[in-house]
């Protein structure tokens, strides 16, 4: 399984110490450069920015068509590098999944026919593999530890999904 992921999940991840989710679940997920750069070149310290430069299953991979990414960055508000190249590098591996939370990002990726999965899709997909018993807690951990962001509406959604 090819599996692709913008910066997001794997921060998120880190901050709260679960980023062994991603290798359980995939085995392996790729990166590209401006989601590396975002997490290790950034003027602070970054959750998993470490990691993604030790961890052998976690591989950055160039874009081949820069072009796509510029496109993309001039005719779509609100995408951001990373993004774009995380949505550009999934198309070019003909990847199975793609890992992004933002809703602008999520919307385009899928309108190009990719499918697209977000953290709290990860822990839903762990909690019904048996890697986690209950997702609540590390839920509750994203919202406290990482300022993540969800709604109450898809906070009990989640929970209600996890048959929680």
């Amino acid at each position: 399984m090819i599996v692709v992921s913008d910066t997001s999940p794997i921060t998120n991840l880190a901050a709260i110490g679960r980023l062994e989710l991603l290798q359980q679940l995939y085995a392996r997920v790729l990166i590209p450069i401006a989601v590396y750069n975002e997490m290790v070149r950034a003027n602070k310290s970054v959750p998993g920015a470490v990691e993604v430069q030790t961890l052998p299953w976690i591989t950055t991979r160039a874009v081949v068509d820069s072009e796509r990414v510029t496109e993309i960055l001039e005719n779509q508000e609100n995408i951001d590098l990373g993004e774009a190249e995380a949505i550009v590098l999934t198309l070019e591996l003909n990847a199975d999944l793609l890992l992004m939370d933002e809703r602008r990002g999520r919307t385009l990726a899928t309108g190009y026919g990719l499918k697209v999965t977000g953290l709290l899709g990860v822990l839903l997909q762990a909690k019904q593999n048996g890697f986690i018993p209950v997702v609540k807690p590390l839920l509750d951990q994203l919202i406290d530890q990482a300022d993540f962001r969800v709604s109450n509406h898809l906070y009990t959604t989640i929970l209600q999904s996890a048959g929680e």
